[in-house]
């Protein structure tokens, strides 16, 4: 038997929760070295609609090898310090208002994973990553990889957006939970590209304002070119650029997929499309 199927077979056994305490005891694997996501969430109403975003999450999700665990970094949680959910059983978080009672119905029960927020802890040695045990998946998490998994039998670990860092230094962070990804983690970033609520056009549903298009092409360019310092550097980038992201938590988990990046990894782009006016859904699938 390969090493590969051995610790498949180990991995799904009932004696893996006791025999396997963190991911990091698996060999690394570069043959199985996961992809990184940065998904375009859009409105939580994604999570029950069947739309051209939902069917692109839906199709990523069978396209995708699947994980041994998934490590989210979503735009919905924002704290003083970096916090990842350890706990066995992560709750699902209904963090908005003046919905359909259908989507506050909607629960997602996937599994936490405590071996990989230490995991995470261990790995990232440039600062200090605290254990949270009260937060859960909000909905930046679960209404995207509700899509991806609906089975819910993947397990999910939460990593906040610290609002004290810089853009730079998220980038950074990023680059020493890559090593995760070896282990068949799964690392998402659930944000946009372009994210502004306060112009948001309720009266054109499909398409976006010109200065949202143009900061749109002008990501997906220095995504294309791997211009990393580029995308860090985007509030000294202009009119359309500033338009598009003026707050950073929609925007810092694309730091994080492009941070993950390895080398020379072929990016894909998906679900492109501007729509509100002011929000872009373009989707990453990188590696």
């Amino acid at each position: 038997m390969d090493r590969r199927r051995a610790i498949q077979l180990l991995a799904s056994s009932p004696l893996a929760m006791i025999t396997l305490r963190s991911f990091m005891d698996r060999p690394s694997d570069p043959s199985a070295r996961m992809p990184v996501l940065f998904l375009g969430h859009g409105s939580p109403m994604n999570a029950i609609e069947d739309n051209p975003f939902t069917q692109g999450w839906r199709a990523m999700g069978r396209e995708l090898p699947k994980p041994t665990a998934i490590l989210c970094i979503s735009a919905h949680w924002e704290t003083n310090g970096t916090f990842v959910t350890a706990m066995e059983h992560p709750r699902t978080i209904h963090d908005f208002g003046g919905f359909p009672q259908a989507l506050f119905d909607v629960q997602y029960p996937a599994p936490g994973s405590p071996a990989l927020a230490r995991d995470a802890q261990q790995v990232v040695t440039s600062r200090h990553i605290a254990e949270d045990h009260a937060w859960g998946l909000d909905h930046g998490a679960w209404s995207v990889i509700t899509h991806l998994f609906p089975e819910a039998d993947v397990p999910v670990v939460q990593l906040s957006l610290d609002r004290g860092m810089a853009p730079q230094q998220h980038m950074e962070l990023a680059q020493e939970l890559s090593v995760l990804r070896d282990q068949g983690v799964l690392i998402i970033g659930s944000g946009n590209m372009v994210h502004n609520l306060r112009m948001v056009d309720w009266n054109n549903p499909d398409g976006g304002y010109d200065w949202a298009v143009e900061a749109n092409e002008q990501f997906k360019a220095t995504i294309l070119r791997g211009d990393n310092k580029e995308l860090a550097d985007y509030a000294q980038r202009g009119r359309a650029i500033q338009l598009s992201v003026p707050t950073p938590e929609h925007y810092l988990p694309l730091l994080y997929a492009m941070g993950l990046s390895k080398g020379n990894q072929e990016v894909r782009v998906f679900n492109d499309r501007t729509i509100m006016g002011s929000i872009s859904m373009t989707s990453l699938k990188i590696g």
